[in-house]
Protein backbone atom coordinates (compact mmCIF):
# COMPACT_ATOMS: atom_id res chain seq x y z
CA UNK A 1 0.00 0.00 0.00
CA UNK A 2 0.76 3.37 -0.76
CA UNK A 3 2.21 5.53 2.50
CA UNK A 4 2.19 8.84 2.76
CA UNK A 5 5.57 9.63 2.45
CA UNK A 6 4.93 8.50 -1.20
CA UNK A 7 1.62 9.57 -2.28
CA UNK A 8 1.17 12.29 -5.39
CA UNK A 9 0.11 15.23 -3.29
CA UNK A 10 0.03 18.93 -4.31
CA UNK A 11 3.33 19.98 -5.93
CA UNK A 12 4.91 16.04 -6.18
CA UNK A 13 1.79 15.05 -8.38
CA UNK A 14 2.88 17.34 -11.31
CA UNK A 15 6.70 16.37 -10.99
CA UNK A 16 5.85 12.62 -10.73
CA UNK A 17 2.86 13.43 -14.06
CA UNK A 18 5.63 14.92 -15.72
CA UNK A 19 8.63 12.15 -15.67
CA UNK A 20 5.41 9.65 -16.29
CA UNK A 21 4.54 11.40 -19.52
CA UNK A 22 7.86 12.13 -20.59
CA UNK A 23 9.12 8.58 -20.19
CA UNK A 24 5.69 7.19 -21.84
CA UNK A 25 5.70 9.36 -24.75
CA UNK A 26 9.39 8.61 -25.45
CA UNK A 27 9.12 4.95 -24.80
CA UNK A 28 6.13 4.92 -27.15
CA UNK A 29 8.18 6.72 -30.25
CA UNK A 30 10.87 3.12 -30.17
CA UNK A 31 8.30 0.70 -28.75
CA UNK A 32 6.55 -1.75 -31.94
CA UNK A 33 5.64 -4.68 -32.29
CA UNK A 34 7.71 -5.75 -34.71
CA UNK A 35 10.81 -4.90 -32.90
CA UNK A 36 10.17 -7.55 -30.25
CA UNK A 37 11.41 -10.95 -30.87
CA UNK A 38 8.98 -13.94 -30.53
CA UNK A 39 9.12 -16.04 -26.97
CA UNK A 40 10.82 -19.17 -26.90
CA UNK A 41 9.18 -22.25 -25.49
CA UNK A 42 9.87 -23.18 -21.92
CA UNK A 43 12.50 -25.03 -20.93
CA UNK A 44 12.64 -28.79 -20.71
CA UNK A 45 11.56 -29.92 -16.97
CA UNK A 46 11.82 -33.03 -14.45
CA UNK A 47 9.13 -35.58 -14.62
CA UNK A 48 6.93 -34.61 -11.74
CA UNK A 49 8.18 -30.66 -11.60
CA UNK A 50 6.47 -27.47 -12.21
CA UNK A 51 7.64 -25.86 -16.03
CA UNK A 52 9.53 -22.59 -15.81
CA UNK A 53 8.38 -19.21 -17.37
CA UNK A 54 9.96 -16.14 -17.71
CA UNK A 55 6.77 -14.18 -18.50
CA UNK A 56 6.60 -10.69 -20.12
CA UNK A 57 3.49 -8.76 -18.95
CA UNK A 58 2.48 -5.37 -21.05
CA UNK A 59 0.28 -2.46 -19.68
CA UNK A 60 -1.53 -0.27 -20.95
CA UNK A 61 -0.67 2.23 -18.14
CA UNK A 62 2.56 4.17 -17.87
CA UNK A 63 5.24 2.56 -15.58
CA UNK A 64 4.40 2.55 -11.63
CA UNK A 65 1.23 4.95 -12.32
CA UNK A 66 -0.32 5.27 -8.87
CA UNK A 67 -3.24 2.23 -8.79
CA UNK A 68 -2.79 1.22 -12.62
CA UNK A 69 0.40 0.54 -13.08
CA UNK A 70 1.18 -0.40 -9.38
CA UNK A 71 -2.03 -2.92 -9.18
CA UNK A 72 0.22 -4.49 -12.16
CA UNK A 73 3.60 -4.57 -10.38
CA UNK A 74 1.92 -5.54 -7.04
CA UNK A 75 0.02 -8.83 -9.39
CA UNK A 76 3.67 -9.84 -10.70
CA UNK A 77 5.61 -10.15 -7.01
CA UNK A 78 2.62 -11.90 -6.03
CA UNK A 79 2.25 -14.47 -8.68
CA UNK A 80 6.31 -14.29 -8.59
CA UNK A 81 6.60 -15.36 -4.97
CA UNK A 82 3.44 -17.76 -4.35
CA UNK A 83 5.43 -19.84 -7.41
CA UNK A 84 8.00 -20.35 -5.72
CA UNK A 85 10.45 -19.24 -8.57
CA UNK A 86 8.69 -21.39 -11.44
CA UNK A 87 7.11 -18.20 -12.74
CA UNK A 88 9.07 -15.01 -12.89
CA UNK A 89 6.57 -12.20 -14.44
CA UNK A 90 8.47 -8.91 -15.65
CA UNK A 91 5.98 -5.72 -15.79
CA UNK A 92 6.35 -3.48 -18.52
CA UNK A 93 5.15 0.14 -19.18
CA UNK A 94 3.03 1.20 -21.84
CA UNK A 95 5.05 2.12 -24.69
CA UNK A 96 8.17 -0.28 -23.50
CA UNK A 97 7.54 -2.85 -25.55
CA UNK A 98 4.58 -2.05 -27.29
CA UNK A 99 2.23 0.94 -27.65
CA UNK A 100 -0.92 1.54 -24.91
CA UNK A 101 -3.26 0.05 -26.86
CA UNK A 102 -1.36 -2.81 -28.28
CA UNK A 103 -0.79 -4.80 -25.56
CA UNK A 104 -3.24 -7.37 -26.84
CA UNK A 105 -2.25 -8.18 -30.11
CA UNK A 106 0.99 -8.56 -28.31
CA UNK A 107 -0.27 -11.20 -26.24
CA UNK A 108 -2.75 -12.79 -29.21
CA UNK A 109 0.52 -13.37 -31.15
CA UNK A 110 2.95 -14.48 -28.59
CA UNK A 111 5.14 -11.97 -29.15
CA UNK A 112 4.50 -10.87 -25.07
CA UNK A 113 2.35 -12.75 -22.64
CA UNK A 114 0.14 -11.21 -20.33
CA UNK A 115 -1.52 -8.06 -20.70
CA UNK A 116 -2.92 -5.75 -17.89
CA UNK A 117 -5.74 -3.50 -19.23
CA UNK A 118 -9.00 -2.70 -19.26
CA UNK A 119 -11.45 -4.61 -21.63
CA UNK A 120 -13.30 -2.24 -23.37
CA UNK A 121 -10.12 -1.26 -25.15
CA UNK A 122 -10.26 -4.19 -27.18
CA UNK A 123 -13.68 -3.37 -28.82
CA UNK A 124 -12.62 -2.86 -32.07
CA UNK A 125 -11.84 -6.87 -31.79
CA UNK A 126 -15.82 -7.30 -30.08
CA UNK A 127 -18.00 -5.04 -28.56
CA UNK A 128 -18.78 -7.37 -26.38
CA UNK A 129 -15.58 -6.62 -24.68
CA UNK A 130 -16.29 -4.40 -22.65
CA UNK A 131 -18.93 -5.93 -20.62
CA UNK A 132 -15.79 -7.16 -18.77
CA UNK A 133 -14.78 -4.22 -17.89
CA UNK A 134 -17.43 -0.74 -18.21
CA UNK A 135 -20.54 -0.08 -19.70
CA UNK A 136 -22.66 2.98 -19.45
CA UNK A 137 -25.29 2.82 -16.24
CA UNK A 138 -23.74 -0.93 -16.06
CA UNK A 139 -22.26 -2.60 -12.79
CA UNK A 140 -20.49 -1.05 -9.94
CA UNK A 141 -17.56 -2.64 -8.96
CA UNK A 142 -18.40 -5.43 -6.35
CA UNK A 143 -21.13 -6.08 -8.58
CA UNK A 144 -18.68 -6.73 -11.58
CA UNK A 145 -17.05 -9.06 -9.18
CA UNK A 146 -20.24 -10.92 -8.76
CA UNK A 147 -21.03 -11.44 -12.19
CA UNK A 148 -17.91 -12.61 -13.09
CA UNK A 149 -17.09 -15.32 -10.28
CA UNK A 150 -21.17 -16.19 -9.69
CA UNK A 151 -23.50 -14.87 -12.03
CA UNK A 152 -21.26 -16.84 -14.98
CA UNK A 153 -19.30 -13.82 -16.22
CA UNK A 154 -16.31 -15.53 -16.47
CA UNK A 155 -17.76 -18.51 -18.63
CA UNK A 156 -18.79 -16.02 -21.43
CA UNK A 157 -15.40 -14.18 -20.94
CA UNK A 158 -13.21 -17.23 -21.43
CA UNK A 159 -15.12 -17.79 -24.59
CA UNK A 160 -15.05 -14.73 -25.89
CA UNK A 161 -11.19 -14.23 -25.37
CA UNK A 162 -10.01 -18.01 -26.42
CA UNK A 163 -11.35 -16.65 -29.94
CA UNK A 164 -8.15 -14.73 -29.87
CA UNK A 165 -5.61 -17.28 -27.86
CA UNK A 166 -6.60 -15.68 -24.60
CA UNK A 167 -7.29 -16.60 -20.87
CA UNK A 168 -8.24 -13.35 -19.11
CA UNK A 169 -9.20 -12.51 -15.62
CA UNK A 170 -10.82 -9.93 -13.45
CA UNK A 171 -7.80 -8.28 -11.84
CA UNK A 172 -8.21 -5.10 -10.28
CA UNK A 173 -11.18 -2.05 -10.34
CA UNK A 174 -11.14 1.48 -9.77
CA UNK A 175 -14.16 1.90 -8.20
CA UNK A 176 -17.18 4.39 -9.30
CA UNK A 177 -15.20 6.95 -11.85
CA UNK A 178 -16.03 10.51 -12.20
CA UNK A 179 -17.53 12.26 -15.34
CA UNK A 180 -14.03 14.10 -16.33
CA UNK A 181 -12.58 17.23 -16.31
CA UNK A 182 -13.88 20.37 -18.43
CA UNK A 183 -12.43 23.72 -19.64
CA UNK A 184 -16.06 24.81 -19.99
CA UNK A 185 -18.86 24.18 -18.21
CA UNK A 186 -21.80 21.62 -19.34
CA UNK A 187 -24.95 22.83 -18.37
CA UNK A 188 -27.54 21.64 -21.65
CA UNK A 189 -27.50 19.24 -23.98
CA UNK A 190 -26.75 21.91 -26.67
CA UNK A 191 -23.06 22.32 -24.71
CA UNK A 192 -21.71 18.70 -25.94
CA UNK A 193 -22.53 19.80 -29.72
CA UNK A 194 -18.80 19.70 -30.99
CA UNK A 195 -16.80 18.80 -27.47
CA UNK A 196 -13.59 17.12 -28.28
CA UNK A 197 -13.42 14.64 -25.23
CA UNK A 198 -11.39 11.46 -24.39
CA UNK A 199 -13.79 8.97 -23.11
CA UNK A 200 -13.25 5.22 -24.25
CA UNK A 201 -15.62 2.49 -24.76
CA UNK A 202 -19.28 2.46 -25.44
CA UNK A 203 -19.34 5.99 -22.84
CA UNK A 204 -17.68 7.54 -25.67
CA UNK A 205 -20.15 6.29 -28.37
CA UNK A 206 -22.81 7.56 -25.70
CA UNK A 207 -21.09 11.01 -26.21
CA UNK A 208 -20.90 10.77 -30.25
CA UNK A 209 -24.50 10.51 -30.15
CA UNK A 210 -24.92 13.75 -28.16
CA UNK A 211 -22.89 15.23 -30.82
CA UNK A 212 -19.36 15.08 -28.91
CA UNK A 213 -16.11 13.77 -31.01
CA UNK A 214 -15.25 11.46 -28.68
CA UNK A 215 -11.51 9.67 -28.57
CA UNK A 216 -9.42 6.88 -27.14
CA UNK A 217 -6.21 8.29 -25.74
CA UNK A 218 -3.74 6.01 -23.47
CA UNK A 219 -3.16 7.69 -20.25
CA UNK A 220 0.42 8.81 -20.77
CA UNK A 221 -0.75 11.32 -23.64
CA UNK A 222 -4.08 12.75 -22.10
CA UNK A 223 -2.18 15.84 -20.39
CA UNK A 224 -0.64 16.77 -23.59
CA UNK A 225 -3.59 16.71 -25.35
CA UNK A 226 -6.23 18.58 -22.91
CA UNK A 227 -2.77 21.17 -22.84
CA UNK A 228 -2.69 21.62 -26.52
CA UNK A 229 -6.44 21.59 -27.43
CA UNK A 230 -6.73 18.86 -29.15
CA UNK A 231 -9.78 18.25 -26.40
CA UNK A 232 -11.90 19.98 -24.71
CA UNK A 233 -11.70 17.26 -21.81
CA UNK A 234 -11.04 14.11 -20.51
CA UNK A 235 -12.32 11.40 -17.82
CA UNK A 236 -9.72 9.14 -16.60
CA UNK A 237 -10.47 6.94 -13.24
CA UNK A 238 -11.22 9.16 -10.24
CA UNK A 239 -9.84 11.58 -7.98
CA UNK A 240 -6.71 10.15 -6.70
CA UNK A 241 -5.48 9.42 -10.44
CA UNK A 242 -6.93 12.83 -11.87
CA UNK A 243 -4.86 14.85 -9.32
CA UNK A 244 -1.64 12.89 -9.86
CA UNK A 245 -2.21 13.61 -14.03
CA UNK A 246 -3.01 17.54 -12.83
CA UNK A 247 -5.66 17.87 -15.76
CA UNK A 248 -7.12 20.84 -12.77
CA UNK A 249 -4.45 23.14 -14.02
CA UNK A 250 -6.17 23.38 -17.20
CA UNK A 251 -9.63 21.87 -17.01
CA UNK A 252 -11.56 23.97 -14.40
CA UNK A 253 -14.98 21.92 -13.97
CA UNK A 254 -15.17 18.39 -12.21
CA UNK A 255 -18.94 16.64 -13.13
CA UNK A 256 -19.73 13.83 -11.26
CA UNK A 257 -20.82 10.62 -11.24
CA UNK A 258 -18.91 8.90 -13.86
CA UNK A 259 -22.01 7.47 -16.04
CA UNK A 260 -20.15 5.71 -18.54
CA UNK A 261 -17.52 3.57 -15.53
CA UNK A 262 -19.49 2.95 -12.34
CA UNK A 263 -16.98 0.26 -11.03
CA UNK A 264 -14.27 -0.63 -13.49
CA UNK A 265 -13.02 -3.90 -13.41
CA UNK A 266 -9.09 -4.21 -14.58
CA UNK A 267 -7.89 -7.55 -16.45
CA UNK A 268 -4.77 -9.70 -17.06
CA UNK A 269 -4.99 -11.71 -20.26
CA UNK A 270 -2.85 -14.20 -20.68
CA UNK A 271 -1.63 -16.26 -23.99
CA UNK A 272 -3.34 -19.34 -23.90
CA UNK A 273 -0.65 -21.72 -25.07
CA UNK A 274 1.02 -20.09 -22.15
CA UNK A 275 -1.76 -20.89 -19.94
CA UNK A 276 -2.40 -24.57 -20.96
CA UNK A 277 1.27 -25.48 -20.48
CA UNK A 278 0.96 -24.06 -17.07
CA UNK A 279 0.80 -26.53 -14.44
CA UNK A 280 -3.08 -26.92 -12.41
CA UNK A 281 -0.87 -25.62 -9.25
CA UNK A 282 0.25 -22.75 -11.03
CA UNK A 283 -3.04 -21.76 -12.90
CA UNK A 284 -4.11 -22.32 -9.56
CA UNK A 285 -1.76 -19.65 -8.12
CA UNK A 286 -2.02 -16.82 -11.10
CA UNK A 287 -6.10 -17.27 -10.73
CA UNK A 288 -5.33 -16.72 -6.56
CA UNK A 289 -2.87 -13.94 -7.06
CA UNK A 290 -5.75 -12.13 -9.39
CA UNK A 291 -8.46 -12.37 -7.21
CA UNK A 292 -6.46 -10.96 -4.29
CA UNK A 293 -5.60 -7.83 -6.13
CA UNK A 294 -9.23 -7.39 -7.04
CA UNK A 295 -9.78 -6.68 -3.77
CA UNK A 296 -6.38 -5.02 -2.71
CA UNK A 297 -6.36 -2.31 -5.74
CA UNK A 298 -10.36 -1.33 -5.13
CA UNK A 299 -9.53 -1.04 -1.23
CA UNK A 300 -6.78 1.46 -2.20
CA UNK A 301 -8.68 3.46 -5.01
CA UNK A 302 -11.29 3.85 -2.42
CA UNK A 303 -9.10 5.22 0.35
CA UNK A 304 -6.40 6.74 -2.32
CA UNK A 305 -9.80 8.91 -4.02
CA UNK A 306 -11.53 9.92 -0.75
CA UNK A 307 -8.65 11.66 0.64
CA UNK A 308 -7.72 13.50 -3.33
CA UNK A 309 -11.14 14.63 -3.26
CA UNK A 310 -10.61 16.55 0.13
CA UNK A 311 -7.89 18.14 -2.22
CA UNK A 312 -10.08 18.64 -4.75
CA UNK A 313 -12.48 20.53 -2.65
CA UNK A 314 -10.39 22.99 -1.48
CA UNK A 315 -9.04 23.97 -4.98
CA UNK A 316 -10.90 27.79 -5.14
CA UNK A 317 -10.80 27.76 -9.15
CA UNK A 318 -12.21 23.94 -9.81
CA UNK A 319 -16.14 23.58 -9.62
CA UNK A 320 -17.10 20.02 -8.50
CA UNK A 321 -20.91 19.55 -9.98
CA UNK A 322 -23.08 16.64 -10.56
CA UNK A 323 -24.50 16.48 -14.41
CA UNK A 324 -28.11 18.30 -14.78
CA UNK A 325 -30.88 16.05 -14.90
CA UNK A 326 -31.64 17.16 -18.55
CA UNK A 327 -28.57 16.10 -19.33
CA UNK A 328 -28.65 12.98 -17.16
CA UNK A 329 -31.93 11.70 -18.35
CA UNK A 330 -30.52 11.62 -22.48
CA UNK A 331 -27.17 10.04 -21.02
CA UNK A 332 -29.62 7.32 -19.71
CA UNK A 333 -32.10 6.94 -22.73
CA UNK A 334 -28.62 6.55 -25.22
CA UNK A 335 -26.53 4.50 -22.99
CA UNK A 336 -29.46 2.01 -22.98
CA UNK A 337 -29.49 2.01 -26.63
CA UNK A 338 -25.91 1.55 -27.36
CA UNK A 339 -25.35 -1.22 -24.89
CA UNK A 340 -28.06 -3.04 -26.39
CA UNK A 341 -26.33 -2.88 -29.83
CA UNK A 342 -23.50 -4.55 -28.31
CA UNK A 343 -25.56 -7.30 -28.04
CA UNK A 344 -26.58 -7.55 -31.81
CA UNK A 345 -22.97 -8.50 -33.05
CA UNK A 346 -23.39 -12.03 -32.74
CA UNK A 347 -24.50 -14.90 -30.82
CA UNK A 348 -22.03 -15.06 -28.40
CA UNK A 349 -22.46 -10.88 -27.63
CA UNK A 350 -26.25 -11.59 -27.45
CA UNK A 351 -25.70 -14.05 -24.74
CA UNK A 352 -22.58 -11.94 -22.57
CA UNK A 353 -25.61 -8.69 -23.19
CA UNK A 354 -28.15 -11.22 -21.93
CA UNK A 355 -26.40 -12.89 -18.95
CA UNK A 356 -24.90 -9.19 -18.14
CA UNK A 357 -28.28 -7.55 -18.06
CA UNK A 358 -30.63 -9.82 -15.90
CA UNK A 359 -27.67 -9.68 -13.28
CA UNK A 360 -27.97 -5.67 -13.73
CA UNK A 361 -31.67 -6.01 -12.83
CA UNK A 362 -31.42 -8.25 -10.21
CA UNK A 363 -28.45 -6.06 -8.75
CA UNK A 364 -30.30 -2.52 -8.86
CA UNK A 365 -33.36 -4.36 -7.60
CA UNK A 366 -31.98 -5.10 -4.02
CA UNK A 367 -28.87 -2.31 -3.75
CA UNK A 368 -32.04 0.05 -4.01
CA UNK A 369 -33.14 -1.52 -0.48
CA UNK A 370 -29.67 -2.28 0.67
CA UNK A 371 -26.23 -0.10 -0.18
CA UNK A 372 -28.68 2.70 -1.83
CA UNK A 373 -30.90 2.81 1.21
CA UNK A 374 -28.33 2.78 3.82
CA UNK A 375 -25.98 5.43 1.75
CA UNK A 376 -29.46 7.91 1.82
CA UNK A 377 -30.03 7.03 5.51
CA UNK A 378 -26.19 7.78 6.33
CA UNK A 379 -26.83 11.33 5.32
CA UNK A 380 -28.51 12.03 7.95
CA UNK A 381 -25.86 11.66 10.50
CA UNK A 382 -25.65 15.50 11.71
CA UNK A 383 -22.03 14.68 12.79
CA UNK A 384 -21.29 14.71 9.19
CA UNK A 385 -19.28 17.65 7.38
CA UNK A 386 -18.80 16.81 3.50
CA UNK A 387 -17.72 20.81 2.64
CA UNK A 388 -14.15 19.78 3.11
CA UNK A 389 -13.02 22.48 5.03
Amino acid sequence: MTDETSKPRDGASSVIRRSFLTGAGAAAAAGTLAAIAPKSDPPPTTAGSDPKFDLKMVTTWPKGFPGLGTSADRLAARINASSGGSINVKVYGAGELVPALGAFDAVQQGNADIYHGAEYYWQGKSKAFAFFAAVPFGLTGPELSAWVRWGGGQALWDELSARYNIKAFLTANSGTQMGGWYKRPLNTLEDFKGLKVRMPGMGGEVLRRMGAAASTIPGGEIYQALQSGRIDGTEWAGPWNDVAFGFFEIAKYYYYPGFHEPGTGLSMGINLDVWNRMSPAQQSIVETATTAEVENALAEFNAENALAYQEILKMPDVTVAPFSEEITREIARLSAEVVAEAGEEDELSRRIYESFSAFRERAIAYNKISELAFAQDRLLDSTLDLTGD
